[in-house]
Parts: structure tokens; C-alpha cells; sequence
């Protein structure tokens, strides 16, 4: 099975908003290995915030539910210790990485990962006829389907952890490859989309 040469831990989180003053209340981390999900890092989040009507509309998570959750101050360094030096990934990994951020320096703690790959990119770079590239839009015309409810931490990393096991397969087939190192990721998520057939083929020809 075609896989990255290193692993690879797949980050979700649900939040109360979007703004860097605004807090988690979800987290999923799933780590990938040799092209499969081994292990995985699920809780919700007690951040002592009120949640908005709309995101409780949105995720289906109520303030009832973080009001029983663990608090952060236990649920974030067990994250980071979780991800330790592997790679992180995201679909529109900025915001992820944004509160992963936020919320190990609430907590006087740095993240120890690896590199940080974004599967919203990737796919525009990979597979840029798409008519958008929203999780649920890509998920579908790929044939990946959601296990569990979108719009919570879970479902969602488990639908972009099989989008990157699939750019896996997708980047094996082309370049003719059974391990796709990250180097590789790095240097399409920096490229064009118009431009990545030939970063591809200079690839293969080395």
C-alpha cells in the first residue's frame, strides 16, 4: 500500500468561532502510518466559554456537553504529547494550527511537530477541476465517505485522513513510487496548480 515516508497526525478541531480570541470545544487527531490510521485522540473540550446558539446549530455540540468535557488544561497537553514530532495535517490547516497555537501558549506549552501539510491545498493543486474544494465536495467526487456526523472533530479528521491516504495513492500512481516522501508534499503545496504536472514529471525523471 502507498504511504509517507513519515507519520502523519490528521487534526480537526471544532471551535466557538473563528477569531483567535475564540476557543475550542472538539478535538480529533488521527495518526496516519503506512498509509492507514493506527491510533486516534478524540474528547471534547470544557474551555469555561459560553458556545453560540449558531455553533451549537452548526456541530450539534451543546454547552451541556463541554460543561461535562475535561478542561483544556488536560486535554491540550495530552494532545501535543499525542502529535509529539510527527507531521501535522489539516483541511485549511492554518485555522487548525491557528488554535493548536492559541491554546498551548494559554498553557505555556509548545507544539513539537514536524512540518504542517494542508489538504484544502493539496487538492486544489492535485485536483484543481473540482467544482470547490469543501471537505464534503472533495469527499464526494472521490468516493470517500463521512463515517460519522460533519461538523464534528471525529468525521471530519477521518474524512481528511482518507482525502491524504487517497493524494497517497493518487501521487504512487503517478510518479510510479510506493512511499511518497513529505519533501514532495512541501513542494506541490508551494507550486501552482498549473505548474504541479511538471514538478510531477521532473520527480519521476530524477
Amino acid at each position: 500500500m502507498s504511504s509517507f515516508n513519515r507519520p502523519i497526525v490528521m487534526l480537526d478541531f471544532e471551535t466557538t468561532g473563528i477569531s483567535y480570541s475564540d476557543r475550542i470545544t472538539e478535538v480529533a487527531a488521527l495518526r496516519i502510518v503506512d498509509g492507514k490510521i493506527t491510533d486516534r485522540f478524540v474528547s471534547l473540550v470544557n474551555c469555561g466559554v459560553r458556545i453560540p446558539a449558531f455553533i451549537t446549530q452548526l456541530t450539534g455540540i451543546s454547552q451541556a456537553m463541554v460543561n461535562k468535557a475535561p478542561p483544556a488544561s488536560e486535554v491540550v497537553p495530552a494532545l501535543i504529547e499525542f502529535i509529539g514530532d510527527h507531521a501535522l495535517s489539516a483541511h485549511n490547516a492554518s485555522f487548525d494550527a491557528k488554535f493548536l497555537l492559541a491554546e498551548s501558549q494559554r498553557l505555556n506549552l509548545i507544539p513539537r511537530h514536524q512540518g504542517l501539510f494542508c489538504t484544502l491545498k493539496l487538492s486544489r493543486r492535485l485536483f484543481p477541476d473540482m467544482s470547490n474544494y469543501k471537505l464534503a465536495t472533495i469527499a464526494q467526487s472521490l468516493g470517500i465517505r463521512f463515517q460519522g456526523t460533519a461538523h464534528r472533530a471525529e468525521a471530519d479528521a477521518e474524512v481528511s485522513a482518507h482525502l491524504l491516504i487517497h493524494i497517497a495513492q493518487h501521487l504512487a500512481k503517478t510518479c510510479k513510487m510506493q512511499q511518497i516522501d513529505l519533501t514532495l508534499l512541501d513542494k506541490i503545496s508551494k507550486t501552482v496548480a498549473a505548474q504541479v504536472p511538471d514538478l510531477l514529471i521532473k520527480h519521476i525523471q530524477k
